[in-house]
């Protein structure tokens, strides 16, 4: 189970202990972004674990600078460095399950950050409860238990139980896109509407989750070249799917809009380049009629 510290994310390590989850592995990394309160963290969450009769994994990363590498925000850079670590420990310990904390006011969060950077159907199910990625070749099974329950109703247990977590300063900080949504857009959606959103914008990503399933259902992923031919004959929203189920199979990591665009301009095209680049070093080739990822 991932566990940062902090409120959500102990409070679910308590929860499942006291579910009856006996055999589980504590897994925290350390993103190098708060300097020592970040090391205060991983005592905290080493010590939490020990005292709840869980293993533990623990590790770091140097979150800036993966992020300059890889020219990515921090945010993006520190996801992918949890993903990564996760794989690492998932297989060392042959285990391909874990369980994250994500909430209901995540879900909304993420829905709006997907909307106005303008994704697709895909991205604005956002989480679902139980769901697949593929990180470094290694299969990894996202299970998220609170999905359905809001901040408010954890903050009560955790007040009620009394478990103690560490408070990360940065989640008040208008730095990251995503703590600006949470403390100035929602608050002025709300009171432009005059009403409470939060739980509309939960039932939006919640009907369109089901249905993205549903459609993702209808789409294999391809498992090695794909037949331009076959491709070209398919309505453009089936042409995108195939794609972009593709690249994820291919283990292209962050293929969203641009890089599904990118691929199928390529596939589409009979002159021009036959390359191009995607995320994480990888090529898309077309060749005798197939598109290849390299």
């Amino acid at each position: 189970m991932g566990v940062s510290g902090g409120r959500d994310s102990v409070a679910l390590l308590h929860l499942l202990v006291e579910a009856g989850f006996r055999r589980l592995i504590v897994c925290h990394l350390d993103h190098s972004l708060r300097g020592a309160a970040s090391r205060g963290d991983a005592l905290f969450v080493k010590r939490l674990a020990a005292r709840l009769g869980c293993e533990c994994e623990m590790g770091k990363a140097n979150v800036p600078s993966l992020a300059a590498a890889a020219k990515q925000s921090v945010e993006t850079a520190a996801r992918e460095a949890r993903y990564a670590f996760f794989a690492k420990a998932g297989r060392r310990r042959r285990c391909g399950a874990i369980f994250l904390a994500h909430h209901a006011d995540d879900q909304v969060e993420t829905f709006l950050f997907n909307l106005f950077r303008g994704a697709g159907m895909a991205g604005l199910a956002g989480m679902r409860p139980e769901s697949e990625r593929i990180q470094d070749g290694f299969r990894l099974r996202l299970l998220r238990p609170l999905l359905g329950v809001w901040r408010g109703e954890i903050d009560e247990r955790v007040r009620a139980r009394k478990w103690k977590f560490r408070e990360d300063a940065t989640n008040r900080e208008r730095a990251s896109v995503r703590n600006r949504i949470r403390h100035e857009i929602i608050p002025a959606l709300e009171a432009s509407f005059g009403r409470e959103i939060k739980r509309s914008v939960w039932r939006s990503a919640e009907i369109l989750g089901a249905e993205n399933e549903w459609m993702a259902s209808l789409v294999d992923a391809e498992e090695g070249e794909i037949a331009l031919g076959r491709l070209r004959g398919m309505p453009l929203a089936k042409q995108r799917r195939v794609l972009h189920a593709w690249l994820k199979k291919k283990g292209v990591p962050l293929a969203g809009f641009n890089e599904v665009e990118a691929a199928l301009a390529l596939a589409l095209g009979t002159s021009g380049p036959a390359k191009i680049n995607l995320p994480g070093g990888f090529h898309a080739r077309r060749r005798a009629k197939k598109l290849f990822v390299e």
